[in-house]
């Protein structure tokens, strides 16, 4: 999906639910009898009009919102496994990480935060779920293919009804997804890892088989620096990510890469991020990923002067960059021309054929956590691609369609 004659515009991914939708999931989250029936019907309704908005919004590449995830971007990958069971004495692996530097650091500051948001500003009601249900793997993991083909279904069905031709869904990546579950079957947590990638590839082949183009989403890789270095130096951190880009490779095994983009953010929650590894220590291994294209945060103000990492590094050939020329992170509208200026700078660098301008990372981290106010969201949309065609008229001296 290259930029070809225009800069195309995209997003991550998790936009931020309707309240019919929000309302149903916080019963069903709280133990509360729901009709699955009336939570279909919901996301069928729903998922046409976000689509509709994306596109009215002026993005090219657009997708459902995420809407079919009930937890998060994530968690939901529980409930399309096999292989594991409800166990509260196995907790997974993301539950059992120290605090992390950053934490320590503005302690007083997460405190209050994650009282009002809940850890890693993920929302109450979706912590409280996976407290009250942690998912442990107990046997051989297989994968359930019928939630993804509603999803694939409901999106493509809702692209034709709006008359747009690309369009992509976001899954998890095996170190994400693992990262969610507890572990009672396998010998260690590379076997879990690898176990986890071996169910995934059948969900990333479900997707692209359908004619979509798979986004895979890696928000655990970036963050887990933070509760790593220190005590560990940042040698035995890289080495932890290459064996998770390995088992990401295996799972995308015979799968064209150019129907893959690979998504690496360094955590959605608003905080300080100030021990957040830098992008030029581990973009070697981000770029072995067997995709024909790379998301970045390229935008917030811990990330934004990464751009000039593309000065020293070629883009393989090939290769598509998506980086966020919006943040996610802040209610203030970006103006159309800093996007626009954004895109051009890192255009003059890589090709402009090679950038589609996006987002941060997704608006939403689930049902139960938005980054901005949902008005905000779609200004921000709207601002990208107004930014893409300020910079589509710069680079080839025209307007865009």
């Amino acid at each position: 999906m290259k930029s070809q004659d225009q800069i195309l515009t995209t997003h991550v991914g998790s936009l931020i639910r309707p309240p019919a939708l929000v309302d149903l999931l916080v019963k069903e989250s709280r133990g509360e009898q729901v009709d699955p029936k009336a939570v279909r019907a919901c996301i069928d309704a729903e998922v046409p009009r976000v689509v509709r908005q994306q596109a009215e919004a002026g993005i090219d590449i657009v997708n459902d919102g995420e809407f079919g995830k009930a937890l998060s971007w994530t968690h939901y990958i529980a409930a399309r496994l096999t292989g594991v069971e409800v166990r509260h004495d196995v907790l997974p692996e993301f539950t059992k990480a120290g605090p992390g530097k950053d934490r320590t650091d503005f302690a007083e500051f997460y405190a209050e935060y994650e009282d009002q948001y809940g850890p890693a500003g993920m929302g109450k009601e979706t912590f409280g779920s996976l407290m009250r249900m942690p998912t442990a793997v107990t046997g051989p993991l297989g994968y359930r293919p019928e939630e993804v083909r509603a999803d694939i279904a409901r999106l493509k069905a809702a692209m034709k009804s709006v008359g747009v031709e690309r369009g992509f869904l976001p899954v998890a990546a095996p170190v994400s997804a693992a990262a969610t579950l507890g572990n009672a079957y396998y010998k260690n947590s590379e076997e879990l890892l690898f176990g986890v990638a071996g169910a995934l590839a059948a969900e990333y082949k479900e997707i692209v088989d359908s004619g979509l183009t798979v986004q895979i989403d890696d928000g655990f890789l970036a963050p887990s620096y933070d509760g790593m270095v220190p005590p560990k130096s940042l040698a035995e951190y890289r080495a932890w990510v290459s064996v998770g880009i390995e088992a990401l490779n295996h799972a995308l095994k015979g799968i064209p890469e150019d129907r893959v983009r690979y998504h690496v953010c360094w955590g959605s929650w608003n905080g300080p991020h100030s021990n957040d590894v830098n992008v030029r220590d581990i973009l070697d291994l981000i770029l072995k990923v067997k995709s024909g294209g790379y998301s970045l945060e390229m935008a917030n103000p811990r990330h934004e002067h990464e751009w000039r990492v593309w000065e020293t590094t070629r883009l393989p050939a090939g290769k598509v960059l998506y980086p966020g020329v919006v943040t996610h992170s802040t209610n203030v509208v970006e103006h159309p021309e800093l996007v626009a200026e954004r895109i051009v700078r890192l255009a003059k660098l890589v090709g402009r054929e090679n950038v589609v301008a996006s987002t941060d990372c997704g608006f939403a981290q689930g049902p139960f956590a938005r980054r901005v106010h949902p008005s905000i969201q779609w200004a921000k949309l709207a601002s990208l691609a107004q930014g893409a065609r300020l910079a589509t008229q710069e680079l080839w001296g025209r307007k865009a369609a």
